[in-house]
């Protein structure tokens, strides 16, 4: 089993949590099964597949009402990370 810890400080390095402003360019998502923690990722990724499929699932769960208010994904944070990763 091998632990992939570039790949995890290059996600963290891009994944930059934001606890007031979200700069331009760059939209909040909310991110867990039970517990939510806030990302903020750059606009772009909207437009990757891998993303668009953690979106679909969002819509699936949620449909447009957000409990949290922001783009809520019901997801575990570690499979986020990964595939936000894999998208820079």
């Amino acid at each position: 089993m091998a632990i992939r810890l570039p790949r995890i400080i290059q996600a963290k390095q891009i994944l930059r949590r934001s606890s007031k402003d979200v700069l331009k360019g760059y939209i909040a998502v909310y991110v867990g099964e039970s517990e939510k923690k806030r990302f903020v990722v750059p606009i772009s990724y909207l437009n990757q597949p891998a993303f668009q499929e953690l979106l679909s699932q969002a819509e699936e769960e949620f449909g447009f009402d957000h409990p949290m208010g922001g783009l809520t994904i019901p997801c575990r944070e570690d499979k986020f990370i990964d595939v936000t990763s894999c998208l820079s």
